[in-house]
């Protein structure tokens, strides 16, 4: 099962301050919609509180240590090997935040689509640095601001070497 991250970050790692993102780019949550639609979605508990409900047209998985955690429309697991473990195998699966998980799926993620943003922020969860010796750039299409989005930004995709 390929396992994918998706992600957006600051020129210095950050992706989020009080559990919530810092920046909305219009183009960024069009890539998002049309790369996770029809698949499975992972994410911690702070992530999906974020969103505050399930995603239209994917199953999202959930991971928290919180027992008795129940969120309507959801899967909820209590690790990333039980949440990989609810994604048919033939299925690309989308990891999704946060900071915590994305630490925990580097070593085993096989794509990783980033959304890097040109601009360095004050944030508290970032995103791990990103190592050249494991991971290689195919594809890249940069963007400069407009009026749906105030930052300049590239959207890389990475596969592991």
């Amino acid at each position: 099962m390929p396992i994918s991250i998706i992600v957006a970050a600051s020129q210095n790692n950050v992706i989020g301050k009080d559990n919530q993102l810092i920046w909305r780019l219009s183009d960024d949550l069009k890539r998002f919609k049309a790369l996770t639609t029809g698949h499975h979605i992972i994410m911690g508990r702070k992530t999906f509180d974020s969103i505050g409900k399930p995603l239209p047209n994917r199953t999202s998985i959930i991971i928290t240590r919180q027992a008795d955690y129940k969120a309507e429309g959801c899967i909820v697991v209590n690790s990333l090997d039980e949440a990989l473990e609810k994604v048919p195998a033939d299925q690309e699966s989308f990891i999704v935040g946060g900071g915590t998980i994305y630490k925990e799926v580097m070593d085993k993620a096989d794509k990783l689509y980033l959304t890097l943003v040109h601009n360095k922020f004050d944030g508290d969860t970032f995103f791990p640095k990103i190592d050249d010796k494991i991971w290689k750039s195919v594809k890249r299409e940069d963007h400069m601001p407009n009026e749906k989005n105030k930052y300049a930004y590239s959207f890389i995709d990475y596969v592991r070497k």
